[in-house]
């Protein structure tokens, strides 16, 4: 009788090894979730039941050994493989005091890989095997880290269930910090095209003169510097979904290309003259006005029009302060167990204060606020533990 396929995340934020150790995986019939960075790795572990962990350690923002120490705590039973360009005796050992199980140097052989795979997972079940059994956990939606129940949200969730299952291009529309990528992982991870990656790109963080090489690939020798070919994040994003945040920083001749790819279903590499096809979906946000853009002639209106087969305006949160005391209790579950170890509760007072103020800064600024209560809080959060200038609000109440 077969077995069935595991489910293996793989993180490298080098995309040509991420598509190596993917190809190399399918081909001994395990399921594959690819991730670029630690940030998209802990989305898909909350989202996902994975069997094995295959990291690197060298990677920008938080590195692999972070990610280790908290599948460690989060994912004790998870056996977490590491790979690595850097070998080193101490990083070996840091890798090992982790939480990895094994460590193998790059380049490696497809056999050594298959057999690192392999102990891994044998370990694995050695270890299941020998613990008391005890229930799983009641499997949460795939859109578990949006919360609220005001109608404001209720429509925006209507909308994901709506298209979580097509490729329909999507336009996230909302000011910062109101959750427009949590709506992009929804639509990914809740619908029938999870099992593939799901690709965050920041085109704002992009300098113009490299969007086109990061999002289409390059071929060796486009450019200085270009000493091989390399996919971008089209072809990472290979029957999944490509989150194009910010799009409207994406300079003019990238626009053109992007709508040549979403019309023709294909890019061309930077240097190249063959194009090749894609089979993806693509799901764009902005805090911009479009349509003012449009006007001043720094977006392309069909562009526009292409992104905007279904279109999801993200409400603020002043326009759903309702949800307000259920965005504080998720925040303060996931707070108050990462730094306390305990769940912390709030008092109606401080609570209140919440409700009344404006949020400016949206989602995004409420669980500063929360976080930032959890740390300085002795025991459950009052007016005292709020920042100054929400203190501010009491002395001086709205009319």
């Amino acid at each position: 009788m077969a077995l069935n396929k595991e489910n293996i995340l793989i993180v490298d934020d080098d995309i040509k090894i991420l598509e190596l150790l993917a190809r190399r995986l399918k081909e001994f019939n395990y399921h594959v979730f690819k991730a670029i960075s630690v940030k998209e790795a802990l989305f898909i572990l909350k989202d996902t039941s994975i069997d094995l962990l295959i990291t690197d350690i060298q990677m920008p923002e938080v590195d692999g050994i972070q990610l280790l120490k908290y599948a460690k705590e989060h994912y004790p039973n998870m056996p977490k493989l590491v790979v690595t360009g850097y070998p080193s005796v101490g990083g070996a050992l840091e890798v090992l005091k982790s939480g990895a199980m094994d460590y193998l140097t790059k380049p490696f052989t497809k056999e050594e890989l298959k057999m690192a795979v392999e102990r891994a997972l044998e370990k694995r079940q050695e270890h299941q095997g020998a613990i008391i059994s005890v229930p799983s956990p009641v499997q949460q939606p795939a859109f578990k880290e949006m919360v609220g129940d005001s109608t404001a949200f209720g429509q925006v969730l209507t909308i994901v269930d709506r298209v979580k299952d097509n490729k329909a291009t999507v336009l996230i529309q909302g000011e910062s910090g109101t959750g427009k990528e949590l709506v992009a992982r929804a639509i990914h991870y809740s619908g029938k095209y999870s099992k593939g990656p799901f690709i965050a790109v920041n085109c704002g963080a992009i300098p113009e003169n490299l969007q086109e090489a990061e999002l289409f690939g390059y071929i060796k020798g486009a450019f200085t510097g270009a000493d091989q070919n390399r996919n971008g994040f089209f072809q990472a994003a290979s029957g999944g979904t490509l989150f194009l945040d910010e799009i409207g920083n994406a300079c003019l001749d990238v626009q053109a290309k992007l709508l040549r790819a979403l019309q023709e279903k294909e890019i061309t590499k930077v240097g190249s003259r063959t194009s090749e096809k894609v089979d993806l979906r693509v799901v764009a946000a902005t805090n911009m006005d479009l349509s003012e853009e449009i006007k001043k002639k720094s977006f392309r209106e069909d562009l526009y029009y292409r992104l905007t087969v279904v279109e999801i305006k993200v409400p603020p949160l002043r326009e759903r302060k309702s949800d307000i005391p259920l965005l504080v209790d998720r925040f303060l579950q996931k707070y108050g167990m990462e730094y306390r170890d305990r769940l912390l509760g709030m008092d109606s007072e401080a609570l209140k204060i919440l409700e009344r103020y404006s949020w400016p800064g949206n989602i995004r600024e409420l669980e500063n606020v929360v976080q930032r209560a959890v740390i300085m809080a002795d025991g459950p959060i009052g007016v005292k533990d709020l920042p100054d200038f929400l203190k501010y609000e009491i002395e001086f109440p709205e009319e």
